[in-house]
């Protein structure tokens, strides 16, 4: 086997778990922090007209769904749901167009839900829960 077919078998293999981790690791830590910033993070959701009582549920959401996303287990339903969130929240929060930095903020959410939609049409890939061997 040459080595260009050894490299793109690599890439083959590791791209899906590694893209994985790469898309839902900013949901992992953004739940996370909202736990130890959950005041600042209630009362800024409050400022935006968000019920700052739903911020429990975002926590749950976004750690598990992330981690569902991670290791490929429920993924397309897990990917789905938070390309939903992506767009939700980037109505809600970075909606304000006038303001060059909330209109990219809003267009990296939205990117960041056609990741996800990606992954509801084709699937977790390698080296997942989804896809492990019976």
């Amino acid at each position: 086997m040459s080595k260009i077919n050894t490299i793109t078998s690599i890439i083959n293999i590791t791209s899906a778990p590694i893209g994985r981790l790469l898309i839902s690791f900013m949901f992992l830590m953004s739940g996370l922090n909202k736990v130890g910033n959950y005041s600042n993070t209630s009362g800024w959701m409050e400022a935006m007209g968000v019920s700052g009582s739903l911020l429990p549920l975002v926590i749950i959401f976004e750690i598990f769904a992330a981690v569902a996303v991670i290791v490929g287990w429920k993924t397309k339903i897990a990917a789905f749901l938070l390309a939903g969130f992506c767009i939700l929240s980037g109505l809600i929060f970075h909606s304000d167009f006038s303001n060059q930095i909330e209109m990219i903020m809003f267009m990296k959410n939205i990117a960041i839900a056609g990741g996800f939609l990606i992954l509801v049409v084709n699937g977790a890939g390698n080296y997942s829960l989804d896809n492990r061997k019976k």
